[in-house]
């Protein structure tokens, strides 16, 4: 069974959380009255949820069937959930079906879930109830909620994509060379000046600066919300990318990345712009526990620290890295301050900013306003 705190980073970081609502929607009602239980897992076999009646609930937890714990064939045997996953299709289990004896009481429908952009595992959606009860539609059930579940992930993607062309527009509006605009996975938001690629295969660690890509050749890379610009050819100044973190305004923190090819502003929450702040006071990087000290004191926070850091990731596309996180060393990093470093984000009670405000020279990495 996995800890707590791993638990809780699985589920921030699968895809299917997005449509968690929609799931139980259509089937926490359905179990709870049909005295069933409904679970879903990541594509390891982790249940990640576990929803539906008490007294089955109260049966799950006898059995081991609780949030956190392992039902992929290698661990448990033939059951519904490890076999949908190693055959991805629908399974229905019954009763002696099962290998573990205790199991013997329960029939399981279990379908797996998809990622429609690139057709890879998520995890699995499971009804599990008594034998007495089940139905010969329950299969069928979960099969439909599993299809509905990745058209609303299609769906989200889509938007994502609209998202994607909406910020790039004024980039490309005076661009007068082949330029392509594509999110995270690659697949293309818009293009000019070019025959548009349905998707492009990005390297699996992106950066800012020239790559070679299939189909394309080189290519010069600029991050974007979400996504990046590419434009076919060396690149036409290296290291051109910049980043501006703007604290000046108590309330109104920006940032502005600014390529070759125009810039785009990206407004900040509180949160996001102490850990932007932090990243940019030690320029090396910091861990996930080391930021989890900065801002909460302590080291109990870090699943929150890189949720936040995971979201912020999303929107500032390859300008901050991971393990340690830090600024891309492509990016020429300036910071925005307060006339005084005691006025640098005034509703923070981060230990890590309020140990900026009170060093001296800390004045020396802002270039001040006011």
């Amino acid at each position: 069974m996995a800890p707590l705190d791993e638990l809780q980073r699985h589920r921030e970081s699968s895809p299917i959380a997005d449509v968690l609502p929609l799931i139980r929607r259509s089937l926490v009602s359905v179990a709870d009255q049909a005295d069933h239980i409904m679970l879903v897992t990541d594509a390891a076999g982790q249940v990640l949820w576990r929803e539906g009646s008490r007294r089955m609930r109260s049966v799950g937890d006898r059995v081991g069937l609780v949030e956190g714990s392992y039902w992929n064939e290698g661990s448990t045997g033939t059951n519904a959930i490890g076999t949908a996953l190693v055959v991805g299709r629908p399974v229905q289990i019954y009763s002696a079906e099962h290998y573990v004896r205790s199991l013997h009481t329960l029939t399981c429908a279990c379908a797996p879930v998809h990622d429609p952009r690139d057709g890879r595992l998520l995890g699995a959606i499971d009804v599990t109830g008594p034998v007495s009860t089940v139905h010969p539609s329950t299969l069928a059930l979960v099969y439909a909620v599993a299809q509905l579940a990745e058209t609303h992930l299609q769906g989200i993607h889509h938007t994502h994509l609209e998202r994607l062309r909406s910020v790039a527009a004024p980039l490309l509006a005076g661009m007068g060379r082949p330029a392509l605009v594509v999110d995270d996975m690659g697949w293309t938001a818009t293009a000019v000046h070019m025959e548009p690629v349905r998707r492009v295969l990005l390297p699996k660690h992106c950066e800012a600066g020239t790559v070679w890509l299939p189909a394309l050749g080189e290519c010069a890379l600029e991050p974007l919300p979400g996504g990046w610009l590419i434009r076919p050819g060396p690149e036409e100044k290296a290291g051109s990318t910049s980043l501006t973190l703007d604290l000046s305004r108590p309330g109104a923190y920006s940032v502005t990345v600014s390529g070759s090819s125009g810039e785009w502003v990206q407004n900040l929450s509180p949160r996001h712009a102490e850990l932007l702040l932090l990243l940019a006071a030690h320029r090396s990087g910091r861990s996930g526990a080391e930021l989890s000290r900065d801002v909460f004191g302590s080291e109990g926070h870090v699943v929150t620290v890189r949720a936040e850091l995971s979201r912020m990731r999303r929107n500032l596309g390859g300008v901050v890295e991971s393990r340690p996180y830090r600024f891309s060393e492509e990016v020429a990093v300036r910071l925005v301050g307060p006339s005084s470093p005691l006025d640098l984000l005034p509703g923070s009670l981060a230990p890590g900013v309020r140990r900026l405000r009170e060093r001296t020279c800390t004045a020396e990495l802002f270039d001040r306003v006011g």
